[in-house]
């Protein structure tokens, strides 16, 4: 018998879940598996709910069940949950047959969805962990009468920590810390009506934070039009199964590199938003410089990055994102992008143009597998005349909780920065209101010490032992790239 499932009931269903693949596959390859089938058993169990209202409304009518227009999904005959619980051998063949005739009959809205999972492979899952997986999926009904449409954002998204937790390296790539997610939030405040973007949007955490924000302030969501890309194909199913399971319906997320081909053109330019936010991937050398540096958008008129660091070309594309009049964006940055100097050129042309509206500084340890320090970027291409010619610098870097290897912002932390950002005014210790002027006589460094009374860059002997790590191995890549391209140009002048 179904019944209402409590949200730590939920938790632990999902997590079991994922327990029973241990041994079987590595930790980082469980959201592979995982998300389709729960999303699978979801789009099932609302279908027949649905089936049973569609009954009570047409007085047992059952052509009206074949009605697409009364399914929020179609799930074509055979090809049901139950029919794959009912599959004795191939079990892993029968899950893609259901999750591609799924695909096809909703083309618009699911193409794609359920990923590329080696369902098939029976060295990785053997018929029998399939079936133990459907079978304890089948100990629940996901009806949203069982299991509303908060409620299992809120299981799908305490299931995407805990792979992050039990995946190590490969965390950062689909999920960033949610405090710092809804900190970046508080500060833009979304708005009824207006377009949400996120460039590198992961699994759309930051995307479904903005519908949150609206749903807690008790103003109209549904009205919100949101958009994604996201390079990596499995994570932006993730993220498209996110914003199903929040209840979103529109959006549109494409997976495909942002630099290299950005999905948003309208009348041959880059579409433009009233919000973004975003956090990109930091610092990376893999990218098309050349191509960048002749974009056809126009994406460098700040300048064109190093090779070995595309932070300013992820920071430019968002830029030229936003609306003229309405546009604003926080995006979650290393500190380097403050002050480093092979990027002062451009640096120095985005404050001239006074689309810097206030620098944050993080604490440490808020990132997977990283001491390092990130800054909030926050910009605005339309700011009030008060802020005109003024950039609000805050240090929240001892604003952060540790509770064992965990590093969160409070509800408490979240507000105190929030609220330094909405004064805009010096507070002794916290954050600084600074002058353009004063900016050019730093020689357009945004390094938040040179502005707030106490906030000390870190020392040489301050820094952790894993922070000269992580420095060092920057390091070093840097130069063993360097010394690969003069190998490279060397043996081409001999040939």
């Amino acid at each position: 018998m179904s019944k209402r499932i409590t949200l730590e009931e939920l938790k632990s269903y999902l997590w079991n879940s994922a327990v029973l693949l241990r041994t079987h596959i590595d930790a980082g390859a469980y959201k592979q598996y995982i998300f389709p089938l729960m999303f699978f058993k979801r789009i099932c169990d609302v279908y027949d709910e649905e089936c049973v209202q569609i009954l009570e409304e047409y007085d047992g009518d059952e052509e009206a069940l074949e009605w697409e227009e009364n399914h929020r999904f179609v799930v074509p005959k055979g090809y049901h949950w139950n029919d794959v619980r009912s599959v004795a051998e191939n079990v892993g063949v029968a899950i893609v047959n259901a999750f591609r005739a799924i695909e096809k009959a909703n083309i618009e809205r699911l193409h794609g969805v359920f990923g590329d999972g080696a369902w098939t492979n029976k060295n990785r899952l053997p018929d029998e962990l399939l079936k133990d997986l459907i079978e304890h999926f089948s100990t629940q009904t996901l009806s949203i009468e069982n299991c509303p449409e908060d409620e299992l954002g809120q299981g799908y998204e305490y299931l995407i920590k805990k792979f992050a937790d039990d995946s190590g390296h490969t965390a950062q790539e689909f999920y960033t810390n949610r405090t710092v997610v809804h900190l970046m939030t508080e500060m833009l405040k979304p708005m009824s009506g207006e377009s949400i973007y996120d460039p590198t949007c992961g699994s759309a955490g930051m995307l479904i934070s903005s519908i949150a924000y609206l749903k807690e302030q008790g103003r109209e969501w549904r009205n919100v039009s949101i958009y994604g890309q996201e390079i990596n194909a499995l994570t932006s199913a993730i993220g498209r199964m996110n914003l199903f399971l929040h209840g979103v319906k529109d959006f549109e997320i494409i997976n495909d590199d942002i630099l290299k081909n950005p999905a948003f053109i309208e009348n041959g330019k880059l579409k433009q938003f009233d919000l973004v936010l975003a956090n990109p991937p930091y610092s990376i050398s893999q990218w098309d410089r050349e191509a960048f540096a002749a974009d056809k958008y126009g994406r460098n008129f700040l300048g064109t990055p190093n090779q070995n660091r595309a932070d300013y070309a992820f920071i430019q594309h968002i830029l030229k994102s936003l609306d003229p009049e309405s546009g604003r964006c926080a995006i979650l940055l290393p500190h380097g992008i403050l002050n480093r100097h092979e990027e002062s050129v451009m640096r120095t042309e985005m404050i001239k143009r006074d689309l810097v509206e206030c620098v944050i500084g993080v604490g440490k340890n808020l990132f997977y597998n990283s001491p390092m320090e990130a800054c909030i970027l926050i910009c605005r291409t339309n700011k009030p005349l008060s802020r005109r010619g003024h950039v609000l610098f805050i240090n929240a870097k001892n604003h952060v909780t540790r509770e064992g290897t965990e590093s969160y912002l409070t509800h408490e932390q979240i507000k105190t920065i929030a609220n330094a950002y909405d004064d805009f005014e010096t507070k002794e210790g916290l954050c600084a209101v600074a002058l353009s002027k004063d900016i050019e006589s730093n020689n357009f460094s945004l390094a938040i010490p040179l502005y707030v009374t106490g906030a000390q860059q870190d020392t040489i002997d301050e820094l952790s032992l894993s922070s000269c790590l992580t420095s060092w191995q920057e390091n070093s890549e840097q130069l063993h790239r360097s010394y690969e391209e003069l190998i490279d140009m060397l043996e081409g002048k001999v040939k």
